[in-house]
Order: C-alpha cells, then sequence, then structure tokens
C-alpha cells in the first residue's frame, strides 16, 4: 500500500488517545480549498514509506500507543486498505480513518468487519448542487448520503467534520449540513487554513473570527447533539 506521510506521535488526531498517523496519496475530489494539495496531485515527487517500517515502528511501540489514523488523500481509495488494517488490528491497536464518504462500499467492508474503531467525515458542503461545485465532481450525493447513513447507524465512535471556507459557506449552509445529519453525535467546524490553499487566490483569505466560530457552532447545535470548533 503506498503511504506518503508518517507522524510517529499525535495527541490531537485520535481524541484521547496516543497515535501514529500515516497519510495515503490521492483523492476523488478536487477542493480548491484543499490543505493538502501535494498528495492529491503532486504525490509522485514524494518519497514513498516503507509499509514494513510502519508495521516495525507500531511493534516496537505498541505498548505506548493506542493506535493508528489513517488519513490522505481519499484512504478508501486504495484497494490494500483493509488488509493493510488488519496487520493493525492484529498488534491491538486501534484504527481510526479519515474520509470523505465517497466509497460507501468500502466503508461497509471496514465496518461489517469491526477493522474500525473511530470514524472522521468530512462534509464538504450542503447536500445539494453546491456539493459538486466545491468538490469540482459530480454524482457524488448518493454516495455521501449513504455514508453518512453507515456511521451514524454504526456503534463506532464517530464524528463529521467540515471546514468553513470564507465566501464559500453561509450561515445557511452551516445549518443545511448540520441538519444533514441530525441527531449526530458530533461535528466539528473547523477554521479555515489559507496559507496552503490549492488554489492561490485562496490564500489572501482571511479565517473567520472565533465569534463567528462561535455563531455557526450555535447554528449547528440546534441540529447536532454537539458541535465543536477550532
Amino acid at each position: 500500500m503506498k503511504i506518503k506521510g508518517f507522524i510517529k506521535n499525535t495527541f490531537i488526531e485520535y481524541p484521547g488517545k496516543v497515535a501514529a498517523m500515516i497519510f495515503l496519496p490521492n483523492c476523488n475530489f478536487k477542493c480548491s480549498f484543499c490543505f493538502n494539495p501535494e498528495l492529491v496531485f503532486d504525490n509522485e515527487k514524494i518519497n514513498e514509506i516503507n509499509e514494513e517500517d510502519v508495521f516495525d515502528f507500531l511493534e516496537i511501540q505498541k505498548k505506548w500507543i493506542d493506535g493508528l489514523v489513517i488519513s490522505g488523500g481519499e484512504p478508501t481509495l486504495q484497494k490494500d486498505l483493509p488488509e493493510f488494517i488488519k496487520k493493525v488490528k492484529k498488534m491491538g491497536l486501534s484504527v481510526r480513518i479519515y474520509t470523505n464518504g465517497t466509497n460507501p462500499e468500502m466503508l461497509s467492508q471496514l465496518i461489517d468487519d469491526k477493522l474500525i474503531d473511530s470514524i472522521a467525515m468530512d462534509i464538504k458542503a450542503p447536500l445539494n448542487e453546491k456539493y459538486e461545485s466545491l468538490t469540482n465532481v459530480k454524482n457524488v450525493l448518493d454516495n455521501i448520503k449513504k455514508s453518512i447513513s453507515l456511521i451514524m447507524k454504526s456503534d463506532l465512535d464517530y464524528e463529521f467534520r467540515t471546514t468553513v471556507v470564507p465566501t464559500f459557506h453561509s450561515e445557511k449552509d452551516i445549518d443545511e449540513i448540520a441538519n444533514s445529519i441530525k441527531g449526530a453525535d458530533l461535528l466539528v467546524l473547523q477554521k479555515f487554513l489559507p496559507e496552503n490553499a490549492l488554489d492561490e487566490k485562496l490564500r489572501s483569505l482571511k479565517t473567520q473570527s472565533d465569534d463567528e466560530m462561535k455563531k455557526l457552532a450555535e447554528i449547528a447545535g440546534k441540529h447536532v447533539k454537539n458541535v465543536i470548533w477550532r
């Protein structure tokens, strides 16, 4: 399996746990506000990390870390993902996956086979034509909705996440996003980080103030059990 990034210790990416984290290349979305564009468009220039080196580290450190976070890019694009996770689980480690929700078939397999313990799914926009506009991909809404349903019906730890981009996301958008996951355990609203945005025009945008994020969290809180912003 292709691995393009490896963080040996993180205390924030898997809440409540000490974890290692890997980054897998490629994504089927082409979001202009993507903060990891090198993994999507230019990953051939990034040195590949040997899978065995990751497993060697996990084997040595498994007494001191709780789990592994798998991010991207979009991890579910890699067909070898289930087999990779099986090896991680055999070490007794928990697995958290980040996903854009476009591959509900893979998500269903991972959930049914008890290969993952935690899911963080991005919701890019309201579930309407704006989704295709922001992701530059067509015909994704059915899969997004299927993934939301799968995740909310599972007994796994989960969160939905939305990166709030000035000029892209209005208060109405945030309300509609939260309503589309009505009753969900957790929605995380993230401030847009302009520095590494794929579209250079967005790099000059000023991110939201704390007060603006608090207001958006209050709006979303009408529909979702817990809303945090960061």
